[in-house]
């Protein structure tokens, strides 16, 4: 039997989870918990990080929570230090932290703009960078959530297309540097994914929840579980041989283009 269909997949592992206290970061932490992993979550709220470690330890997991802004590197490299003198090397480094608002270019500030930089860009090679010395290698993995704004542009949204392309490229450039010592770098790229923050604020009601199902191939909003499902894939022992990969988990969003819509190509689907 094939080691992804066994459980306790990351038994002995420690997780270093960034954006680890709610949405997409907190589902993959549960997941690598849920699986053996002993999972540290970085937030930049105390109160929000001890509800999800509560949540972990209470499904028998093993978890703890340090408040941090990625964007201060000291503050990132003492928070990787303290998770390896309490769990260990660090075997799986999760970048999630993000920021973003919707605004024009001509209607955004430059430090609004340096806002969702620093978060995105500058906070994942903080983490990237600080965690080095920490990763267990070989054997260590490190993903990022970067998202369709790197390679799809969007109005509105210029300084987070510019963020997550940085994003891309930095983990190639990472898989590159860092697989002589055997360290693994991917990214994981979602679409609409129900029940996050994102969707919350670009489909607050019925109607924009419909118009956006609309607009994915598959018809309907990607879950957590889904992501998780595919970041504890790239950490496990399935995905030894990958690297340097960007995963769509994304029902097809990001190659529908205009083409797609309420009205495109129903008879495919009866």
């Amino acid at each position: 039997m094939h080691s992804i269909f066994r459980e306790n997949l990351l038994a002995g592992k420690t997780a270093f989870v960034t954006g680890g206290s709610s949405g997409i970061g907190l589902a993959m932490a549960e997941r690598f918990a849920a699986h053996g992993a002993r999972v540290m979550l970085i937030g930049r709220k105390q109160e929000k990080l001890d509800v999800a470690v509560r949540g972990i330890t209470e499904a028998g997991g093993t978890a703890a929570g340090i408040a941090c802004d990625v964007r201060d590197y000291a503050a990132i490299e003492k928070a990787l230090a303290e998770t390896a003198v309490r769990f260990g090397p660090i075997s799986i480094l999760l970048c999630g932290a993000a920021g973003n608002f919707p605004a024009p270019v001509m209607g955004m500030s430059a430090n609004g703009f340096k806002a969702v930089v620093d978060i995105d860009l500058l906070g994942t090679f903080n983490t990237v960078r600080a965690a080095y010395e920490h990763l267990e290698k070989p054997g260590a993995s490190v993903l990022a959530i970067s998202a369709a704004h790197a390679f799809n542009a969007y109005p509105m949204q210029a300084h987070v297309c510019a963020a997550k392309a940085g994003i891309d490229m930095l983990m190639r450039c990472l898989a590159l540097e860092w697989g002589p010592a055997g360290v693994r770098v991917n990214c994981i790229t979602p679409g609409p994914t129900d029940d996050t923050e994102g969707m919350r604020r670009l489909a607050p009601d019925e109607t924009s929840r419909k118009r956006v199902a609309a607009s994915v191939p598959l018809r309907r909003f990607g879950t957590k579980d889904e992501l998780a499902d595919l970041a504890l894939f790239l950490c496990s022992d399935a995905a030894a041989y990958i690297t340097g990969s960007i995963y769509l988990c994304d029902g097809g969003t990001s190659i529908a283009g205009k083409n797609i819509g309420p009205n495109f190509n129903e008879s495919v689907t009866t």
